[in-house]
């Protein structure tokens, strides 16, 4: 089967690189999937889980903060301002955070806290949505 090349890197390393069968992205205007020589786009990544179907059937999985995913024929790339291993997820921290954001939103004190808590909030839930897949496997 045809491969196409993943990179995944964030502002703190590279997380991956690597052939893969398939690719699915949280693009910002929903869930994308990318085969070999797939058609170039470029946009903008929401907070959530980047899956990789490598060849032989194994899956590698990454949470992203969100980013810029760019598709050439051969060739995907991943840039995120924060990411890891979905394996490597700390459900506790996790959960921790989404705690404060919900009290920092019952809580706030004005548009800049809501703003900023709303996006801890979705940033939390999508790596719990992470931390739980990666458990269902």
């Amino acid at each position: 089967m045809a491969t196409i090349r993943l990179d995944v890197v964030s502002a703190e390393r590279e997380l991956f690189s690597g052939e893969c069968e398939m690719i699915f992205a949280p693009a910002s205007m929903g869930e994308v999937g990318i085969a070999p020589r797939h058609a170039p786009l470029l946009t903008t990544l929401k907070p959530g889980e980047v899956r990789a179907r490598l060849p032989g059937g194994e899956e590698e999985s990454f949470y992203v903060s969100g980013g810029i995913l760019e598709v050439q024929p051969h060739v995907v790339t991943v840039l995120s301002d924060t990411g890891q291993r979905a394996a490597d997820l700390d459900e506790a921290a996790a959960l921790e955070a989404q705690a404060a954001a919900e009290r920092a939103l019952a809580d706030k004190q004005s548009a800049i806290d809501e703003a900023r808590a709303r996006a801890e909030l979705i940033q939390a839930a999508a790596q719990l949505r992470a931390i739980r897949r990666q458990r269902g496997r």
